[in-house]
């Protein structure tokens, strides 16, 4: 009696909550067609892609590995003649002593000044703080060209033309103003309250940076002074503008010498873009986590 009294309380439940329908035919397959796109949609597109980034670097080791005169489409018999000639015959290896030294000066150099004037920025508030980041903006739309001369007449007086120290000065300058707005953005995402802390158990404002800040900054740090040393390290103008004997060269002017008026040396051509290409290559294999990181967090406002 008491199991049909509970039955027959029950059943008026499921009935009135219905079975769950099975969606329809139409909607099942518009919602796969919306969550399950083809692949070939994917490949295609990056295949396309690869095609058009791969082959220029597959052509340049091709002129780079095969022997002179050859026009063979795989490079076999594989040669090194044209690395042994642009490195020892066309000084080569003195163009990448010089490049790599100006891209490590640069890179030191910008992010250490970045680091204070990002953290000025963040940290404190002064009158003429919002002019002075909208001139930092506007800087960047200056291209180094419009300087060269009264760049020039600086470093003469100076009596620093031919100098490497008026490259690294100048390429400095002109990576402080992003680099500045990327750290100064990269600080606001530390919270203000941890180096309060850090405060009230002592220590002094540089000790509470220096311990609890700054490494926190290591992916900011990292993405700005990558893009500093890849900049030098490719800069055309300044080297030649500022930088007159062959000793004092660096590599982008070093290959521009390898193209003459009447005939161009493909061969040696290609391969110092190889030797100019790799470090570049190598810098990024190793910190791409650390750039994406850093300039994702620095570009916002926290």
């Amino acid at each position: 009696m008491v199991q049909d009294t509970h039955q027959a309380s029950a059943r008026p439940l499921a009935d009135a909550v219905p079975p769950p329908h099975p969606p329809a035919p139409a909607a099942r397959r518009r919602r796969r067609a919306w969550d399950e796109v083809p692949r070939w949609q994917i490949y295609l597109p990056l295949g396309i892609y690869l095609l058009f980034t791969l082959v220029p670097f597959y052509w340049i080791l091709l002129f780079a590995l095969r022997p002179a005169g050859s026009t063979s489409l795989v490079p076999w018999p594989m040669t090194t003649e044209h690395f042994e000639k642009v490195w020892t015959e066309r000084s080569f290896a003195t163009f990448f002593q010089n490049s790599l030294l100006i891209g490590l000066a640069t890179l030191v150099m910008t992010t250490v000044i970045a680091l204070a004037g990002g953290y000025a920025l963040a940290r404190f508030d002064f009158r003429i703080k919002k002019g002075f980041m909208l001139a930092l903006l506007c800087s960047q739309f200056v291209p180094g060209a419009l300087l060269l001369v009264p760049l020039f007449q600086i470093f003469a007086n100076l009596s620093m033309i031919n100098s490497l120290g008026s490259v690294i000065i100048a390429e400095t300058v002109f990576q402080l103003p992003l680099s500045m707005i990327l750290i100064s953005g990269f600080i606001r995402n530390v919270p203000y309250s941890l180096e309060e802390a850090a405060w009230v158990d002592g220590c002094s404002r540089f000790t509470a940076f220096r311990i609890v800040v700054l490494p926190l900054l290591r992916p900011g740090l990292v993405a700005v002074g990558s893009f500093a040393f890849v900049h030098a390290w490719n800069h055309f103008l300044f080297a030649l503008m500022f930088l007159s004997s062959q000793e004092k060269q660096t590599i982008p002017v070093g290959l521009n010498t390898l193209m003459g008026a009447d005939s161009v040396d493909l061969g040696a051509l290609a391969a110092g873009g190889v030797i100019a290409a790799v470090p570049v290559v190598i810098v990024f294999a190793f910190i791409q986590k650390w750039l994406v990181t850093g300039f994702s967090a620095g570009a916002v406002k926290g």
